[in-house]
């Protein structure tokens, strides 16, 4: 049976790198929802082009918008076969609400949700060294995980630049939004039976290796 998990977590706390060291080691699909976004917008589909209007103007891109994206996705012939592992969504109580309705409709039932924990000031001091490739989004980090060539992307060669949200002000920020909209999401979970608790601040090996141990549970 395909694996069906999500996972949760502060900016910062590195799912993005776990779930690509479980696709990695599983084959299971991530599905980022930046990246979903992003390839819908570029692809200026009907979602796309109505999420773009939202960003342009500065707004959030409504739950519907976002919950109708993901849920295409997980659609997919490629996702149903391999099973998927959420990053980024749902980062509100309303979007695990409807996703869960949702998987209902598809007949497909949710493994587990691995909630990464880490303190809030380790956050700040990684994502303050972050750096983000501005063709296509890789990651990369001016300590943990330096480009080859000093400001451009391994993979496109493209330049890369310090979001304006990863300066240490709006991580503050963005942590409190978290705790504030999120912190529920996990309650959620957790009231369903389905969450497990990973400590985030180690080393990302060691933190897939108890992930490993969680999911031979699951």
């Amino acid at each position: 049976m395909p694996l069906r998990i999500i996972l949760v977590g502060p900016p910062g706390v590195g799912k993005g790198t776990q779930a690509a060291l479980v696709e990695e080691a599983l084959g299971t699909k991530q599905l980022s929802s930046g990246v979903v976004f992003r390839s819908e917008i570029e692809a200026e589909t009907d979602l796309g082009q109505l999420a773009k209007s939202y960003i342009e103007r500065g707004e959030l891109v409504p739950n519907g918008v976002t919950i109708q994206m993901m849920v295409k996705r997980l659609r997919t012939d490629e996702v149903r076969k391999k099973g998927f592992i959420l990053d980024g969504f749902p980062r509100t109580v309303r979007q695990a609400e409807a996703l869960t309705e949702e998987l209902a409709k598809e007949g497909i039932t949710l493994d587990g949700v691995l909630s990464l924990e880490v303190d809030d000031g380790v956050v700040v001091e990684r994502l303050s060294g972050r750096l983000g490739c501005t063709k296509c989004g890789e990651i990369y980090h001016s300590v943990n995980k330096p480009p080859s060539r000093e400001g451009y992307c391994d993979k496109c060669n493209s330049p890369l630049i310090v979001r304006e949200d990863d300066k240490p002000e709006t991580i503050r920020e963005r942590l409190r939004v978290f705790h504030e909209n999120t912190k529920p999401v996990i309650d959620y979970y957790e009231s369903l039976g389905l969450l497990k608790r990973i400590d985030a601040s180690r080393d990302p090996q060691d933190v897939f290796s108890e992930i490993k141990l969680k999911l031979g549970a699951i």
